[in-house]
């Protein structure tokens, strides 16, 4: 009997409602290259689209970037992995549609990053959050997360990979509301009214002239500060002492 592979990223388009959802449930949906290139995808080919709904299958949203071969891979490789992930928050925070992103529970380095780069940011109230990338020198989605939360807020986020709770991250902005997921249904249909006042073309232009374009700048900071020789045991490093800190506990 042949077993049933399930896709990485569930697809499903009701007229102008587009729900994508995060389906490496025994993986904690880690952004893996498969996920990665499934949502970059998705997200650059929709067309007609009023509203982009992320979600996620299983116990948590997204641990982050995929560390489950990092032995096997070179410091290139991972670069590479790292790039592509940029690439792809960068097609949902540039989006010509909107994107509000429902998240539950655990939202790790590019997990939170990816809830960061979504224009409507909701939060489950058992959602915890944080962001270690700069553990092992590493830029990614440093420059949204200041956009949102204020200089002050994202260093003291980031200096010590402070984790913050649903509460704390809507007080920063950085949630932008919090709602349990039996009400998320609902505020699906009423968010796909609002979006469904303006024409396509007005949206489009609304969301291009509210944003702040720094695509090119992060792109070069993660090859400026990731690229640096030893990344693979950097990110050894800090997964070993965060293995030993979760014992310790």
């Amino acid at each position: 009997m042949n077993e049933v592979i399930e896709p990485v990223l569930l697809v499903e388009k009701k007229d102008d409602l587009l729900i994508l959802t995060l389906n490496r449930v025994d993986n904690a949906n880690a952004l893996n290259p498969e996920l990665v290139e499934a949502l970059y995808d998705e997200i650059n080919t929709a067309k007609d689209i009023r509203l982009c709904v992320i979600r996620a299958n299983g116990r948590h949203f997204c641990a982050g970037f995929d560390l489950s071969d990092i032995e096997k891979i070179s410091d290139g490789e991972i670069l590479w992995r790292i790039l592509r992930i940029e690439l792809m928050l960068q097609a949902i925070k540039h989006a010509p549609y909107p994107i509000m992103v429902l998240a539950h529970n655990k939202l790790i380095g590019a997990g939170a990053d990816l809830f960061a780069a979504c224009w409507l940011r909701v939060a489950a109230a058992d959602v915890t959050l944080k962001m270690p990338g700069w553990n092992f020198e590493l830029s990614l989605g440093t420059r949204r997360l200041t956009q949102l939360v204020g200089q002050d807020i994202a260093r003291d986020l980031l200096i010590d990979t402070k984790a913050i709770d649903a509460q704390q991250s809507f007080r920063c902005n950085l949630a932008s509301e919090i709602v349990e997921s039996d009400k998320w249904d609902q505020l699906i249909i009423e968010t796909l009214e609002r979006m469904r006042v303006l024409s396509f073309r007005a949206i489009r232009d609304m969301l291009s002239l509210t944003i702040a374009d720094s695509r090119e700048q992060d792109l070069a900071t993660i090859v400026h500060t990731a690229g640096r020789p030893g990344l693979k045991g950097r990110i050894l490093s800090y997964k070993a002492k965060s293995i030993k800190a979760a014992k310790a506990k």
